[in-house]
């Protein structure tokens, strides 16, 4: 076969794993014009449809999916065995994708792994921000950040950051307004600004503790927005309550510019763990990034 042939294949698998062409002329580094030529010309010339495309998404019919499920698992193969061939070189080398919220990002990946990959030039690291848990095995991920409670009993997980605490916080001027929570309860009278998770599309609850009794409050108010740093952003301005990563809001509480509620409620909890399948041998670059971001007591 000739190395164009397998060329086609092994777009075809990328094509058929994202269910887009977008996200996989991305990954491919090509141009959506060029992928649908290049899947057009493959069906050519097997004489059999492949793909089904809608304006949304791209599905295998029959055929494809039973191609896929052939040649998937031998391209998986021999990116393993030219990982394990990169093990001879004198200086690990490799690429290693990770799957993590954008506070585990932000807070814990970007500062670890910047402290070690300058030292090591041939390590490439793709790091994909991502509320939805989803499966990193068929996402083709290396490993994922979750909170300790969270891990699959079935991955191997290790810590990578200390226990985590939340924090109510809201600007000096909006307090000015309304009344310090006293309980969760209070909340009810107070804009609180929400989070959409997009595991299920629900708002995210605000979990409370004190002395082992434990409150589940959903809020309202005026703001909504799938990832935390725009929360962020709107707390400082006045807009209403956040409740967000007590890191992350650590500059603000110092200079003054949110002041901190309930703190009593709010508990530490699991803090976040590096998890990946026990079944696959890693490259010497999965080592050096698991060693960079292990959690040192």
């Amino acid at each position: 076969m000739s190395r164009a042939n397998l060329n086609d294949l092994q777009a075809f698998v990328v094509i058929t794993r994202e269910g887009s062409f977008t996200r996989a002329a991305a990954q491919l580094g090509v141009s959506q014009s060029a992928l649908s030529h290049t899947m057009r010309a493959l069906e050519s010339r097997l004489g059999v449809r492949l793909l089904t495309r809608t304006t949304r998404s791209v599905s295998p019919t029959e055929a494809g999916q039973r191609l896929y499920q052939s040649m998937a698992p031998r391209f998986d193969e021999i990116e393993l065995e030219l990982a394990a061939v990169s093990e001879f070189r004198d200086t690990p080398a490799g690429s290693v994708r990770i799957q993590a919220s954008e506070h585990a990002a932000n807070n814990i990946l970007w500062p670890k792994l910047l402290k070690v990959l300058p030292d090591y030039p041939d390590i490439k690291v793709e790091i994909t921000v991502d509320y939805a848990l989803s499966d990193i095995v068929a996402q083709r991920y290396d490993a994922g950040v979750r909170l300790g409670d969270q891990v699959a009993k079935d991955m191997i997980a290790v810590p990578i950051g200390p226990p985590l605490r939340i924090a109510v916080v809201g600007s000096p001027e909006y307090f000015n307004k309304r009344p310090l929570p006293k309980v969760p309860g209070d909340l009810a009278a107070h804009n609180c600004i929400n989070l959409r998770l997009p595991t299920h599309g629900s708002l995210m609850q605000w979990d409370f503790e004190k002395d082992g009794h434990e409150l589940k409050a959903r809020v309202e108010g005026q703001w909504t927005f799938n990832s935390s740093v725009p929360i962020l952003r709107a707390a400082v301005a006045g807009c209403g309550l956040g409740f967000l990563p007590e890191d992350m809001v650590a500059k603000e509480l110092a200079d003054g510019s949110l002041v901190r509620v309930l703190e009593d409620w709010c508990q530490p909890f699991a803090g976040y763990h590096l998890y990946y399948p026990n079944r696959r041998e890693h490259s010497s670059a999965f080592g050096v990034v698991v060693e960079a971001l292990l959690y040192k007591h």
